[in-house]
């Protein structure tokens, strides 16, 4: 069932009552009017990311055709300034555009982004600092920045798994992933094909860690959530066979399990099942 934003949200967001739901990103988001409102946004977060994403939306959208390759949905704030109104935020509606069920084009639109990113947030972001929800400390732990792993899976459904995917991270532990930057953590999913084929990246779930495992969290999540298929199975069995992927796949797949509601332990083992055979 659809949840509907509340009339005096659709007033702050200047838009008509009249909503449609739409499919891809988060879930629960509705088209209303020239914008789509998304439930579950986080308002702290919002005031540092949006003005973020919104220069860089402006700044692709007016790039040259030949260069153009990339674009990101546009964050737009209510009447009265706000990013978030009662958990509802709003970007722009992208006529013509369906959800990219290409996993070669989801990836490569990954690289894109964060190569954007890298020159345009040279600095971690203070507002990243502060978060406390699953997903930061689910990632926390995937780094190995909070030595209570067991206490976090004690009653976990994949503790198991979950004990033998940090054997795997600790053998490749030497393996450096790169520069730790603003990453995209929830990419699969969420990018759009506008009618003219350039992918439109929506709903950023910002991290700041090494593009190689945000790459590696999107190939993942492609393989256990999506239609992802053999290519996406292959690229998994890239990344095993060398210390490096192995590092960011480990990482990738302990921030999943970590912070999945509910958990899927056996997809992960069916995805996992190259990385986890060079665990004995």
């Amino acid at each position: 069932m659809t949840v509907v934003p509340p009339p005096h949200v659709l007033d702050l967001f200047a838009v008509p009552a009249d909503v449609q739901p739409l499919e891809g990103g988060q879930g629960g988001s509705v088209r209303a009017g020239d914008l789509v409102l998304s439930p579950g946004r986080d308002p702290e977060g919002a005031v540092w990311l949006n003005p973020l994403l919104a220069r860089l939306a402006v700044e692709l959208d007016e790039r040259p055709g030949l260069r153009r390759g990339l674009r990101v949905a546009m964050p737009i704030p209510a009447r009265d300034g706000s990013w978030v109104v009662e958990g509802w935020g709003a970007s722009r509606w992208e006529p013509g555009t369906t959800i990219c069920d290409d996993a070669s084009v989801v990836v490569a639109t990954g690289r894109l982004l964060h190569a954007e990113l890298a020159v345009a947030v040279p600095v971690r972001p203070a507002g990243l600092e502060r978060r406390e929800d699953r997903w930061a400390l689910a990632e926390r732990l995937a780094f190995g920045e909070d030595d209570c792993v067991r206490e976090a899976v004690h009653d976990h459904p994949a503790r198991e798994l979950v004990e033998r995917l940090v054997l795997a991270r600790s053998r490749a532990a030497h393996a450096e992933l790169g520069d730790d930057q603003l990453v995209h953590a929830d990419l699969a999913g969420n990018v759009l094909l506008d009618p003219a084929g350039s992918p439109v990246v929506i709903d950023v779930a910002p991290a700041w860690r090494p593009a190689l495992w945000a790459e590696a969290v999107c190939r993942l999540d492609l393989a256990v959530r999506g239609p992802g298929g053999r290519d996406v199975h292959r690229h998994l069995d890239d990344l095993s066979e060398d210390a490096r992927g192995r590092s960011a796949l480990a990482r990738a797949a302990l921030f999943r399990l970590l912070s999945d509601r509910p958990v899927d332990p056996a997809g992960y083992e069916r995805a996992l099942a190259p990385l986890l055979g060079t665990v004995s």
